[in-house]
């Protein structure tokens, strides 16, 4: 009988004693577990949120790049193109560099008394014109026939000419050399900066001259050697 009830003591001591252990176990563990999941968690969360930040961040600076270097690029599109159109410009503006036609020049006629008289065609750009006269000689006849047509004598002489604003060339015609009474009479006389000019001027003579074997000088800036004479 009492080694029965020894035995029983026993278990129930033994089962009191597990009871005991898994309770001190399980009061040990929970916090624990708890403890070392919750922070985990809460790095993982840390560090998702970091790379988002992070991402924004990139996507941001990678527009804000790409949006400066798409304005560079047209700022330096247009710049060129602002140039280029800024160079046609200059270049055609005015007609400069070209050269003078007939009817680019203001042509004005004076009689001189000079060498047994002469015209002198004084030329000049009309407003707004910059032109070179290019042909040292020009074209001078009296009527359409080759009789009429002057010789050039080879005095003066500037090549090329540059007319625009008040500056002036100067050219001397004689109607006449040779002696007596004969020749035909004119009434105009016909210039052109060359032989192949499509607007010639025609000047008219304060009053009609007889023409016979007429001559011309070449352009000069200096009146005085305009004087034609044959030499």
């Amino acid at each position: 009988m009492r080694t029965r009830l020894a035995n029983r003591s026993a278990r129930l001591l033994l089962a009191a004693a597990a009871a005991t252990a898994l309770a001190a176990t399980t009061t040990a563990c929970g916090p624990e577990d708890n403890g070392a999941e919750a922070p985990a968690a809460s790095a993982s969360t840390s560090t998702d949120a970091s790379d988002d930040a992070s991402d924004d961040a990139s996507d941001g600076k990678e527009s804000g790049t790409g949006g400066a270097g798409s304005g560079a690029e047209d700022s330096g599109s247009e710049a060129g193109a602002g140039a280029d159109k800024g160079g046609d410009k200059g270049a055609g503006e005015g007609g400069v560099g070209q050269s003078c036609g007939t009817n680019d020049l203001d042509l004005t006629l004076t009689p001189k008394s000079q060498a047994g008289g002469y015209y002198q065609v004084t030329a000049k750009a009309k407003s707004g014109i910059t032109c070179y006269l290019d042909v040292n000689t020009p074209s001078v006849s009296f009527g359409s026939k080759p009789e009429g047509v002057a010789s050039p004598v080879g005095q003066g002489g500037e090549d090329p000419i540059k007319l625009t604003g008040s500056a002036v060339a100067y050219t001397g015609i004689s109607p006449k050399t040779t002696g007596g009474d004969a020749g035909v009479e004119f009434e105009n006389v016909i210039v052109s900066v060359t032989d192949e000019d499509p607007h010639p001027a025609e000047l008219a003579l304060p009053e009609p001259a007889v023409v016979e074997k007429p001559i011309v000088t070449n352009w000069s800036t200096n009146p005085g050697e305009t004087v034609p004479v044959i030499v």
